[in-house]
């Protein structure tokens, strides 16, 4: 072998012990979480108890820093732009599959992003104001066809909007869809009559029904029984095939080394398994699923293809 051969071989076993070493001791700083919602939100919740359950198990201090705005697209944008070291991680909701759908300025999420775990499921619940006052899916869709056009349904983005893109499109006819840029705004809207129908995680959801302010009518979940609000029917017994299910995950920027994915993924699976992280997301109507970035890969994939079916038939463009 000659001198220079030498020279690039040992050079090149420098870098990887180097790099090796690096994911060995990681972290031995603090570690960014970016989440795309306003302080105090539900998302933002749970993304600070999985943060501080991080926390704990790799003894680094975990800072949220909330990057709201353009339906998620400033966060998702900043993540993706970050370096791929494992001290920016991305807290992400369906609109990081849906968003592309509906603005052009959105990034791939396949591309632009790595998967790293996907925390929970939860279902969506079917709710109007007391001044529409239908009782059931069957009532809810007879007034928008006796009515089109007027009926509103209310959304802050993702799973929501496709919620009501279904709805309008098995009632066959047009309906007054609002955005608004946030789910507290939306909720508001609902409760003082500004508005008709509103899909909302059920997590939330069940405190403003319980209160009498709103009426539940169905959940999205498959079948009844599951989570909080477990009494209330399900759409898809009225609409076959419209189950829906909201869902938290964690991407990283692109490039990150395989080791490190791992790494991140297995410490954020026993936080998953702790007994008060557990009993927190219980209690909230999440159910904790966790699993290998390969497994949450696989979900980003199914609902880009599912929701994208959805809007585009729905007429849905990318602004």
């Amino acid at each position: 072998m000659s001198m220079n051969a030498r020279s690039l071989l040992f050079a090149f076993l420098a870098l990887a012990a180097a790099g090796a070493h690096a994911q060995q001791v990681w972290p031995s700083k603090p570690i960014r979480w970016l989440v795309p919602f306003p302080p105090g939100g539900p998302a933002d919740v749970v993304a600070r108890v999985v943060a501080q359950g991080l926390a704990e198990r790799v003894g680094q201090p975990n800072i949220v820093e909330n990057r709201s705005g353009a339906a998620g697209n400033i966060a998702h944008e900043t993540a993706a732009k970050a370096p791929p070291d494992g001290y920016t991680l991305l807290f992400v909701v369906p609109s990081i599959v849906t968003n592309p759908f509906y603005f052009k300025a959105s990034i791939d999420p396949f591309h632009d992003l790595t998967p790293v775990i996907h925390l929970d499921n939860a279902s969506l619940v079917l709710v109007d104001s007391a001044r529409f006052g239908a009782s059931t899916v069957a009532d809810v869709v007879a007034r928008i066809k006796a009515n089109p056009g007027k009926v509103s349904c209310g959304s802050s983005g993702a799973l929501p909007s496709v919620s009501c893109e279904m709805l309008r499109a098995y009632a066959g006819v047009d309906m007054l869809m609002v955005q608004y840029k946030g789910n507290a705004p939306a909720v508001t809207a609902l409760m003082g009559g500004e508005i008709d129908l509103m899909f909302d995680v059920v997590n939330i959801a069940a405190s403003y029904i319980k209160s009498g302010r709103v009426r539940g009518i169905a959940s999205t979940a498959p079948r009844r029984g599951i989570g909080p609000l477990g009494e209330l029917p399900v759409v898809n017994e009225t609409i076959p095939g419209f189950e829906l299910a909201t869902w938290h995950g964690v991407m990283a920027p692109p490039g990150i080394a395989r080791e490190l994915q791992a790494r991140i993924n297995q410490e954020l699976n026993a936080v998953l398994q702790g007994a008060a992280v557990r009993e927190r997301f219980l209690t909230s109507g999440l159910q904790i699923t966790g699993g290998s970035p390969e497994e949450f890969g696989e979900i980003l994939r199914r609902d880009f293809e599912k929701y994208g079916k959805v809007l585009r038939a729905a007429g849905v463009k990318p602004e």
